[in-house]
């Protein structure tokens, strides 16, 4: 026979179980929001980026490399005054020549091409001086994969030294400076005077 305690424990003791479940529904729910938010966050840092996606935001700052900006409101240069020389920086034998003619079909000044002092450039390096920012920047919208470096000489010419990853130039299509073309500066530039030239690589002889 069941008693009125007995009752008042068993329904004590739903309550209880009721209770609990209700407190373990909503920690579960609070985990799931946290996560949620935490893995949010790690999407908008880009830490799960897919390959492609880093090796775009590799290139759109310069793959690390510290690069000089233009001045704000600086013109690309005509193609024909811009003095560029092309180094073949692989053991792909010919393929500096190739590039030079291309780019002179394109109209710049190319002179003699040769080889750089290493054959094992992993990715293509567009080199100039502090004088020649607006010539390197318009070389460089030439091509899809190359690093912006600048070097100690004291001149407006540029290198283009061919890395291994080198594949094509840009189409004609591609390429959105021409003479007269407002350059943007590379994302992550600073202004060319708090570069410590003391830390530049020598310019090819």
């Amino acid at each position: 026979m069941t008693t009125p305690g007995s009752v008042h424990s068993e329904r004590e003791a739903r309550k209880e179980f009721v209770r609990d479940r209700q407190r373990m529904v909503i920690t579960v729910a609070l985990i799931f929001l946290v996560a949620c938010v935490v893995l949010s966050t790690l999407v908008l840092l880009g830490v799960f980026k897919s390959d492609k996606e880093k090796a775009v935001a590799d290139a759109t700052t310069n793959y690390g490399v510290t690069v000089p900006c233009v001045q704000k409101a600086s013109k690309a240069p005509a193609y024909g005054d811009i003095r560029v020389r092309v180094l073949n920086g692989t053991d792909k034998s010919g393929i500096a020549r190739a590039v030079s003619s291309a780019l002179e079909y394109r109209g710049f000044a190319m002179q003699a091409v040769g080889d750089f002092t290493k054959n094992d450039v992993a990715r293509t390096e567009i080199r100039f001086g502090s004088k020649g920012i607006k010539q390197a920047y318009t070389v460089y919208a030439q091509f899809n994969d190359a690093i912006l470096r600048m070097d100690d000489r004291s001149n407006t010419s540029v290198d283009v030294i061919v890395g291994n990853t080198f594949d094509d130039l840009n189409t004609i299509d591609e390429i959105s400076i021409t003479k007269g073309a407002t350059l943007k500066s590379v994302k992550g530039c600073v202004a060319v005077s708090k570069i410590d030239t003391k830390t530049l690589p020598k310019a090819t002889k």
